[in-house]
């Protein structure tokens, strides 16, 4: 019974994928991420709001942009840690985002994950949707749903009291498989959503209006068994 028991073990392990985790952001530079920040095309004294100090990835919310990585990813879990330094106010990560400058000439086309203040764990339909229980409740009449300019693109989380007291750090995970997407807020499962009309796509931090640091932006691959 040992040996049996040693030998579906054996193959249980040899039939999983290796599991692959890398750190987004190095503690040191901007390497593997591009900027695009609108006003800096037209406005010759504009800076990046984007920067790196004491180790930390910091967005100054203003002007606001994104900052996007360079591949594109499918299959993996996002873990965040990330603060408001000042008053609290806007920002958010964007996954399965393509298509920039998609959304008011500014958002690239994707799912935004919401970090502003008291609503952390929202899902915003940015030219791309996805499908949530209680729809109704949480994102408002049918007939006004829509993913571009003036539609309700807002699905409101399960609760808005996981968010840690101004000036902690937030611990933020976002799981995305194939279509689904789930959210974590210091461990309380805040949002789920599935059948997303994107399953791959870029990660992108926004610059949305506050001063946000992230100490980890750490991404590791989700394999499903092989065959």
């Amino acid at each position: 019974m040992k040996l049996i028991f040693i030998f579906v073990l054996f193959l249980f392990c040899f039939s999983c994928k290796p599991i692959a985790s890398e750190s987004l952001f190095n503690g040191y530079n901007l390497d593997g991420w591009h900027i695009d920040v609108p006003a800096i095309d037209s406005i010759p004294t504009a800076k990046t709001p984007f920067i790196v100090q004491d180790q930390m990835l910091i967005s100054l919310g203003t002007p606001q942009g994104h900052l996007i990585t360079n591949k594109s990813y499918d299959n993996f879990r996002l873990d965040i840690e990330y603060r408001f330094t000042g008053a609290p106010g806007n920002c958010g990560v964007l996954v399965f985002a393509s298509t920039p400058r998609s959304l008011y000439k500014m958002f690239p086309k994707s799912i935004e994950v919401q970090m502003m203040h008291e609503n952390a764990g929202d899902f915003w339909c940015i030219v791309e949707d996805i499908n949530t229980d209680n729809m109704l409740v949480r994102r408002g009449p049918e007939e006004e749903w829509g993913i571009t300019e003036g539609k309700k693109r807002r699905i409101k989380n399960l609760t808005d009291s996981s968010e840690n007291p101004l000036g902690e750090w937030n611990y933020m995970t976002i799981e995305c498989v194939n279509n689904a997407i789930k959210v974590w807020v210091n461990s309380d499962l805040v949002n789920y959503g599935y059948n997303a009309t994107a399953n791959s796509g870029q990660i992108a931090l926004q610059a949305e209006g506050a001063v946000v640091a992230f100490r980890k932006v750490q991404l590791t691959s989700i394999t499903e068994f092989s065959e």
